[in-house]
């Protein structure tokens, strides 16, 4: 049974080094105005600028920091019962790996975006999707359902149902912890009409999207990460960039232009950003990055279960050393140990979620703040608490300008007036 831990700046008691009086002595301590609060109640004490997106841009430097994040995603294919209108299971399997694969490399190659102010920076996306098939024999999380009433895809006309939720409401799997993708094709008789649009196409609905056009267009699944990207990134909380989406460095236009031209209109007006309509859709703003990482850094979003939760589970590669002044003003989902070395400062003005078992550990001459943190093991088990380690000439230091809130950490036993350091699993 996992217990909250209190107001902790420090919790009590430590070893010594057995062979070496110059080794740094590590104490655990417990402040005297410490309080309880119970798990998942502390959610509201971080600032505004906790919901700031300038808080949430991964760090190509010190990549540790904010890890690469990855959605679980399965595929659906929808068919007519004799198979007449939709890739063939293997060829579809070959697809579907193929269009997540490109999509991923797409992923990771941000260039700048056109309409952005001149100078704005280009940020690494830190997010990927990933496969994720259900645990029973055979199951690659790609499946096909064979459906007269709904393998098609209608954008238009008296038969719309591009917002129909009905396919996704019958066949999804775990829509509220996997990205479910549904590939569709438009129907014969739109195909033959001179007025239907029968291109690549889609929509996002839920944690859920319909994509159309794929099959019959007969092009590669390199050419569809675009539509794959942006529906997601609906998903992912982005509007449209062409209109007003709350990102200052994605300035209004008139989405008029598919490809860039050397002259005329859309030698000036084109666009290449992955929320717009365009023949690229490659372009990720530093504010649509930042609001990408923000909600699958918050708690309450609803796509933050799809999330690979690799936050629960230390990864030794990724430990945290801060070397120099770095300060936290948005949430953080660590995946090792926190280590604030000598002439190190690290502020801690938001949520961090620490792996199980994991630790921070404060060198001798290194600073940490507290400054409202709230530190925390968003999963099973318990996280390990704050160290000091003193040396012979200084310790480690901690302040709390403003008191942190700590859940789900290990706490020391009294016995008499002294702290003893729990047992180690």
């Amino acid at each position: 049974m996992m217990r909250s831990c209190p107001l902790m700046l420090l919790l009590a008691i430590a070893w010594m080094a057995l062979n070496s009086g110059c080794t740094p002595r590590a104490q655990w301590y417990w402040p005297e105005n410490a309080a309880f609060v119970p798990k998942g109640k502390a959610s509201k004490l971080p600032g505004g600028h906790c919901f700031n997106w300038q808080n949430y841009l991964p760090d190509p430097v010190r990549p540790a920091h904010l890890p690469m994040r990855h959605l679980r995603v399965n595929v659906h294919f929808l068919d007519s019962r004799d198979s007449s209108h939709n890739f063939r299971q293997a060829a579809g399997r070959a697809f579907a790996k193929e269009l997540l694969r490109a999509a991923n490399v797409c992923l990771d190659t941000n260039i700048r975006n056109w309409r952005s102010p001149e100078g704005t920076a280009v940020w690494p996306r830190n997010y990927r999707y990933k496969l994720f098939p259900q645990p029973r024999p055979g199951d690659d999380g790609i499946y096909f359902h064979y459906d007269d009433d709904l393998y098609y895809f209608v954008s238009q006309g008296q038969y719309q149902n591009n917002y129909s939720r009905e396919v996704i409401d019958r066949y999804q799997i775990g829509e509220d912890s996997i990205l479910n993708i549904f590939i569709l094709v438009h129907p014969d008789d739109s195909i033959r009409s001179k007025t239907y649009r029968a291109n690549s196409q889609g929509i996002a609905l839920g944690n859920s999207l319909k994509i159309a056009g794929l099959y019959e267009t007969k092009e590669p699944p390199d050419k569809f990460t675009g539509v794959l990207n942006h529906e997601i990134g609906h998903i992912l909380g982005l509007s449209h960039a062409w209109m007003e989406d709350g990102c200052p460095d994605t300035p209004n236009h008139s989405n008029q232009c598919w490809v860039w031209s050397e002259t005329g209109f859309c030698r000036d007006n084109a666009t290449n950003n992955m929320m717009d309509y365009n023949a690229y859709q490659i372009a990720m703003t530093p504010c649509q990055i930042g609001r990408v990482q923000m909600a699958m850094s918050n708690e309450r979003s609803s796509v933050r279960p799809c999330l690979e939760p690799t936050w629960r589970t230390r990864n030794p590669a990724h430990d945290v050393i801060v070397q120099d002044s770095v300060s936290w003003e948005g949430a953080r989902d660590l995946e090792g140990h926190i280590t604030v070395a000598p002439g190190g400062a690290l502020r801690i003005a938001c949520r961090v979620s620490l792996p199980m078992d994991a630790r921070i550990t404060v060198e001798p001459g290194g600073r940490l703040w507290l400054d409202g943190a709230r530190l925390h093991h968003d999963g099973p088990g318990q996280w390990d608490g704050i160290y000091i380690k003193k040396g012979k000439q200084q310790q480690g230091v901690v302040y709390a300008p403003k008191p942190p809130v700590f859940e789900d950490c290990r706490q020391p036993k009294r016995k008499g007036n002294a702290l003893t350091a729990p047992p180690k699993k």
